[in-house]
This record gives structure tokens, C-alpha cells and sequence, in this order.
């Protein structure tokens, strides 16, 4: 099937005098074999038209598409005046040069992926030490780098502060964030200046400057939901609810387990063992694989979905699938979090966060009469003492060591 059928004759005149023109087939085909819809698919063509035409207005070479994908992004699509007709949807376009950098880089074409200025550089440095020498998980080192931009950004000196400097930075960030958030921005702060030292810099003399505000981590009772709020939640799938089995089994598997959003989306087919009625957790932020009871209701919403909901076919051996294209992809943790959210709105709860529920599975297993222990097992949790502000939510426990109030009656 011809690409340049399903495009308007100015798209297609754009894409056949660019440099693209050897792709646009392979593209297409990408399109199709990721199942995209014709019109998505079309739209996606007239994005790479839109790229084409404005390169051919610069000097412009393959082994480069990476930087003059930014540029156009970020630089010519919010100021756009090409001639129609053109797509200027950020995310559209974004997506649509993702497929085409990986049309170009599996012809043989070499991308240039070096970092274009020194806080680049330095920060996917950081980055790798971050995963290899101190095995961050991917979430905690896309807020550590985030913390750190915004730091480079503010400093004469591309890649090291001065103490003046860092200073007004952690006052500016401090000023605007609670306490256990600006303890995060500390933290960054003191591993970015690690890891400089590692590297060698003479940063000893910034240290003291980093002091994170006081916080007592254990001094708030964790939030957590009612019985009945529970009962609430788990029925706020009705049925003509889209994608109703998959967000019933994800939503399960985050109250029955206490599953972080990551762990719920990384479950592969092959970590159930239905025989035995155990589910194998693994790539957690423990960095282990634990093998915890499937109960049986939780076990049942799984099922329902692979039997009756996991669609389209795919190759993937993820539990949860994308069910629109691209279907071989896994599902993002954003889906686990957007489920449980439509929930809480759907069952008329004020909640937002996913973690509330971790810290609801804990109390009802000290309130069952579980052990901090057994909760640090459930829970996954690298040391006990995590586990201890459980303490303060087990009710039963609390009541036989509580001391009578004083002048209170016997």
C-alpha cells in the first residue's frame, strides 16, 4: 500500500522533495504493524510533512534529526506560520517524530546523541551514577536530576555553584515546598555534590551550606481509608466503565497487595502461578523479586481481564497491555494512578493519592492482627523501620498499653 495515497497532495510534495522520502514508506509501515488507526496514522504523515518542510529551510543532516526534532518542537511550533495544511499539536508532533527517529536510526543512520552544552553533559554523568553506583530507581533519579537542572540553571558557573549561589537556590526552593519535600531537595543536592567530589571537584566547602529543614518522618498518622470507604471504592467500576476490567484488576492489585503503581504494570503472565496461588514482585525498589499470596478476589480480576479484556493480540508478556496502538508497548504507571483516581471520584471519596491504599492494607493487617513484621514482608520495605509509623494506626495494640487520662474515671 502507497504511503503518499492516503496524504493531501501538498504533504506529499513537502515529504517527496525532503530528505524523508526513503522513510516515508517505512514509516507508514511501522504505523501499521503497531496497529495505529488510518486516521491517526494519516495525522502522524502530515506531522513528518510539517518537519520537512520547515528542515528544508536549514542546513540539515540525518546523523542530527535528534537536536532538530527539539528545535522544532520547542522552537518553531509555538510561533508557527507555515501555509496549511500542517499539524502544530506539541504531543502529536511529538509522537510522531518518535516514530520517525526510530524509522531513520533502523535504516543504518547514526544519531548524533551528544549533549549539546556542559549541563547536559554533566547530568547524564550524574544520571549513570545515580543507576550504577548507587542503583536509584528510574523515578527517584528523574526528581534528583530534575532538582539538579534547576540548580545549574541558576549558577554562573554551568556545573558548580557557589556557596552564595546554593544558598539562594535552597532558600528559593525552600520557601515554596513543604518540609518532606524540601528534605527531597536537600537530599538531591548532597548526591549531586557526592558525586562531583567522586568525580574529583574540590566541592568539600558546600556541603555544610546544604542543611535540609526539620522534619520528623514518623510524626503525621498515615492516611488511610475506612472499611466502608474500601467497599466504596472496589464498586466504582461500573459496567459500561472503558477499559473497566483492566482498571478493576489494577485498582485490586493496589488494595489487596499494595502494589506500587511501577510494580502493578511491570506483572508479567509468567509471575502468577495459579497452581499455587502466588504472585512473584519483581523490579520493586527493594531491587529483589518477592513472592507474596494471590488472594483469591484479586486472582478472579486478573483473570476476568486476560480471559475477556486484554486486547488487541500482542507479543507483550506484561499482565496490563495497551489496548490502542501502540499495542506492544507496555502500559505506563500513569494508568494505574489515573484508575485509582476516577475511583476515588467515581465512589464520591476526597482522595487523590495511589499510596493511601499501601497505607490502608497496612492498618487492616495490624487491625487482622499482623505483625509490623508481617507488614514490612507485605510491604516490601528494605528496613523495619519504615514500617514503624504503622505502629501508630494499630488501634487494638495501642489500646491494652494506653494510660488512663489523668482525673479521668477508672
Amino acid at each position: 500500500m502507497d504511503a503518499f495515497e492516503f496524504l493531501t497532495e501538498p504533504a506529499a510534495a513537502r515529504l517527496r522533495a525532503s530528505a524523508f522520502a526513503p522513510f516515508v514508506q517505512p514509516f507508514w509501515d511501522r504505523l501499521s504493524e503497531q496497529r495505529y488507526a488510518p486516521g491517526t496514522a494519516r495525522q502522524y504523515m502530515n506531522c513528518v510533512a510539517h518537519f520537512a518542510h520547515w528542515s528544508r529551510r536549514r542546513r540539515f543532516a540525518l546523523q542530527s534529526l535528534n537536536q532538530h526534532v527539539v528545535a522544532f518542537i520547542d522552537e518553531h511550533l509555538p510561533r508557527c506560520t507555515c501555509a496549511a495544511p500542517v499539524q502544530r499539536s506539541r504531543n502529536q508532533v511529538r509522537a510522531a517524530l518518535q516514530h520517525l527517529k526510530a524509522v531513520v536510526c533502523a535504516s543504518g543512520v547514526q544519531q548524533d546523541d551528544r549533549p549539546g552544552n556542559p549541563v547536559d553533559e554533566q547530568l547524564l554523568r550524574f544520571d549513570d551514577h545515580l543507576l550504577h553506583a548507587k542503583g536509584l530507581a528510574g523515578s527517584t533519579r528523574l526528581r534528583r536530576l530534575a532538582i539538579v537542572r534547576a540548580l545549574l540553571s541558576m549558577t554562573s558557573n554551568s556545573t558548580t555553584p557557589s556557596a552564595e549561589e546554593l544558598r539562594q537556590f535552597l532558600a528559593q526552593e525552600l520557601s515554596r515546598v513543604s518540609a518532606a519535600s524540601g528534605g527531597v531537595t536537600a537530599t538531591a543536592v548532597r548526591s549531586y555534590l557526592g558525586f562531583r567530589a567522586f568525580e574529583g571537584d574540590r566541592v568539600e566547602h558546600l556541603l555544610p551550606v546544604v542543611a535540609a529543614p526539620a522534619h520528623w518522618r514518623l510524626a503525621p498518622l498515615p492516611q488511610t481509608l475506612a472499611p466502608d470507604e474500601v467497599n466504596r471504592l472496589l464498586a466504582a467500576f461500573p459496567a459500561d466503565l472503558p477499559s473497566r476490567l483492566r482498571c478493576y484488576a489494577l485498582v485490586r492489585c493496589v488494595v489487596d497487595l499494595g502494589l506500587r503503581s511501577s510494580e502493578a504494570i511491570a506483572l508479567e503472565l509468567d509471575d502468577i502461578d495459579w497452581v499455587a496461588g502466588t504472585v512473584r514482585i519483581v523490579g520493586s525498589k527493594s531491587r529483589r523479586a518477592d513472592v507474596l499470596p494471590l488472594p483469591q478476589l484479586t486472582g478472579a480480576a486478573i483473570a476476568d481481564y486476560v480471559r475477556s479484556e486484554r486486547r488487541p493480540q500482542t507479543t507483550s508478556r506484561r499482565v496490563f497491555v495497551r489496548h490502542v496502538a501502540p499495542v506492544d508497548e507496555p502500559v505506563a504507571a500513569d494508568v494505574v494512578r489515573r484508575a485509582v483516581r476516577q475511583a476515588y471520584r467515581r465512589a464520591g471519596l476526597p482522595y487523590t493519592r495511589v499510596h493511601i491504599l499501601r497505607h490502608t492494607l497496612a492498618s487492616r493487617l495490624l487491625n487482622t492482627g499482623g505483625t509490623l513484621k508481617e507488614v514490612a514482608d507485605v510491604l516490601r520495605h528494605r528496613e523495619l523501620d519504615t514500617s514503624l509509623i504503622y505502629a501508630k494506626v494499630d488501634f487494638g495494640r495501642l489500646l491494652a498499653v494506653a494510660m488512663p487520662w489523668p482525673g479521668s474515671r477508672p
